[in-house]
């Protein structure tokens, strides 16, 4: 990201927490103008990746989607850079899930969200779930049978994986953890 981008993020987030410190009636008019841009910029945005996408695909066309229901995107929790951090967190996936959804079904396509949980500890080669496989901060997954990938794209095919499943009857597709004796 560029510099100059950077400052003008910085600055609007500085605009808001001086509004919001503020309090007065004027303030929380500029406020609400400042989320109501923000929301139809937004909504345009997740209009057009879920276009793009049924565009894309076609029709019969399954899309799986993590639930991610009570997941924090907390500030704490992310590790780029400022921008990217408000963008996380103020994004609307559920929005997004819901354009994708009536849009595939007018073409003839079919929207699934699935659990996120250990999508992206489980090798897709063994199927072994091991939180230690993973390595957030280089976006590394490695297990002990000897596979290794980027983190997202272990996610990514275990998410598909799940559709597979779900496409082969399993109404409730999920992983779960065995654990076994040496744990």
């Amino acid at each position: 990201m560029p510099v100059a981008q950077a400052v003008e993020d910085f600055q609007k987030e500085n605009v808001r927490r001086q509004l919001q410190s503020k309090g007065t009636k004027s303030a929380k008019r500029r406020l609400k103008a400042i989320s109501g841009r923000e929301n139809r910029w937004m909504s345009d945005v997740n209009h057009q990746i879920s276009k793009t996408l049924v565009e894309k695909y076609g029709k019969d066309t399954l899309f799986v989607l993590e639930d991610l229901t009570g997941v924090s995107f907390e500030a704490s929790h992310l590790l780029k850079t400022a921008k990217q951090n408000y963008d996380l967190r103020s994004w609307a996936f559920y929005q997004l899930e819901q354009f994708l959804t009536y849009k595939a079904h007018e073409n003839r396509s079919e929207v699934l969200t699935v659990s996120a949980k250990y999508t992206s500890q489980r090798c897709p080669k063994c199927g072994t779930i091991h939180k230690e496989n993973r390595d957030h901060h280089k976006h590394l997954y490695r297990c002990q049978c000897g596979y290794r990938s980027n983190d997202d794209r272990i996610g990514a095919m275990n998410i598909q994986l799940l559709g597979t499943m779900w496409i082969s009857g399993d109404n409730h597709p999920r992983y779960e953890r065995i654990t076994t004796a040496l744990e």
